[in-house]
């Protein structure tokens, strides 16, 4: 018996069930494992998963954290099944656009992957809800080689059962157009020298150039037209005066200086040094920074570096800026979970497929360096050496801020994160947004 849905969760979960969706950025042949089908059916499927010859097929469902269009997920599906015989590995894609509504549908259709690339936010909701097979076994054996035991809470539920195994982590912070900057005689603004942290009073300078300078480019789009990629937008509010968007009893909370940040927003926003995407998710937003639409980005990250890459200009790094110069950053965590599909032999085999592609000494480095973040093995070391870019990724570790993207009801709070946005730039009064916001994230 599944346990009951969060109610973020579980929306998500009747949206996806209800509403086709199409993707804008790889085509993925995962749609077609979305249409309805009966427990009965899903229960054959299990039966059906050892085919003629003893060999266990199983499905991945890949975002793009590799890149897009890169092949390397085939590529180590290859390594793997020539190295595995008695496994068939078929790797299905999908996209940050169109893929979650996808695997929502499937899940709710009972037709779900045996194996997710995500992560922890959704992996941790769904195994709180009983779709995922438990990983403790393989995060115990890995415990011991983590780079920080801080990555153990990003990887289990709130009684301590591991429903991610984690490959790679990295900061999120923003992306600079450098030669708009330039332009704009707005560099001047922005710390490049050390760990680049700036203050909140340099990045509205910053801003107000970029607006007087070039009255047709839009300096930078607050998103919240939904809730891809909302981290940075809440890494934004959070840092610009040192607030938390968990208060110290544990709840949720934007408190006085995330009310003082909404507020400046609203009058940067007014003032036109920045502008609200209203029907924008994070990806909508990168793609106008990658156009140059857009002088900044709020979602960078390594994959965003990736993906969203140019050569038509230089795109440069930096943290969050804060009041007192500080950041508290967010970042991401990589990693596998395993689907519930009533199969041992199809766990097993997933199971064995995930340890291949994070822990294998070939294919482990590899698929790190793949996603462009960090290892979260030791043994595994440097896998950047020279790379004076990377080196100053990896110490912004030491601006981490709390992790609590695996907090009870946050699947629930993202809807009412970037609706509360919406309000503050439509004029409602920030104090009163975040009042509501508050009680309505707490309510269950």
């Amino acid at each position: 018996m599944k346990r009951i849905l969060s109610l973020g969760l579980a929306a998500a979960l009747a949206a996806g069930a209800l509403t086709g969706c199409g993707g804008n950025q790889q085509a993925s042949s995962a749609a077609d494992t979305t249409a309805a089908s009966s427990a009965g059916d899903t229960t054959a499927a299990a039966d059906s998963s050892v085919a003629a010859g003893g060999v266990t097929e199983i499905t991945w469902w890949a975002f793009p954290t590799f890149g897009v269009d890169t092949g390397y997920e085939q590529e180590v599906v290859d390594a793997f099944n020539a190295a595995h015989p008695d496994i068939k590995v078929k790797v299905e894609y999908i996209d940050f656009t169109s893929g979650p509504d996808k695997l929502t549908a499937a899940i709710t259709s009972g037709t779900a992957p045996d194996i997710l690339f995500d992560a922890p936010g959704r992996i941790i909701e769904f195994g709180e809800a009983g779709y995922l097979v438990p990983l403790d076994d393989m995060l115990d054996e890995l415990k011991s080689d983590l780079t920080s035991q801080s990555l153990v809470e990003t990887c289990v539920g709130a009684d301590g059962t591991a429903w991610m195994y984690p490959i790679s982590s990295a900061p999120f912070y923003m992306g600079l157009n450098k030669e708009a900057l330039e332009a704009a005689n707005a560099l001047q603004y922005v710390n490049l020298e050390g760990d680049r942290t700036w203050t909140t009073e340099n990045f509205v300078k910053m801003c107000e150039a970029l607006r007087d300078a070039a009255p047709t480019q839009v300096p930078g789009i607050v998103y919240c037209g939904g809730q891809g990629g909302d981290q940075g937008t809440r890494a934004l509010v959070n840092n610009l005066y040192s607030s938390s968007i968990v208060g110290e009893d544990g709840k949720w909370n934007i408190d006085a200086n995330g009310v003082k940040a909404l507020k400046l927003l609203k009058e940067m926003y007014d003032n036109k040094s920045l502008d609200a995407g209203f029907d924008m998710a994070a990806a909508d937003e990168l793609q106008k920074f990658q156009q140059e639409t857009c002088a900044m980005t709020f979602c960078y990250g390594t994959s965003a570096e990736l993906t969203y890459a140019s050569e038509d200009y230089t795109q440069i790094a930096v943290p969050f800026p804060s009041e007192d110069g500080t950041p508290s950053l967010e970042y991401l965590v990589n990693g596998f979970c395993v689907f519930d599909n009533k199969s041992e032999e199809r766990a097993n085999a997933a199971k064995e497929f995930v340890k291949f592609i994070c822990d294998d000494p070939e294919w482990g480095p590899k698929s790190v360096v793949k996603t462009n973040a960090f290892p979260v093995r030791t043994s595994f070391g440097d896998l950047y050496p020279g790379d004076e870019h990377k080196a100053m990724l990896a110490s912004w570790s030491q601006y981490y801020g709390p992790y609590y993207n695996t907090r009870a009801g946050f699947a629930a709070m993202r809807p009412l994160w970037f609706n509360m946005l919406q309000q503050v730039f439509n004029g409602t009064d920030p104090q009163a947004a975040a009042d509501e916001f508050n009680a309505s994230a707490n309510s269950n």
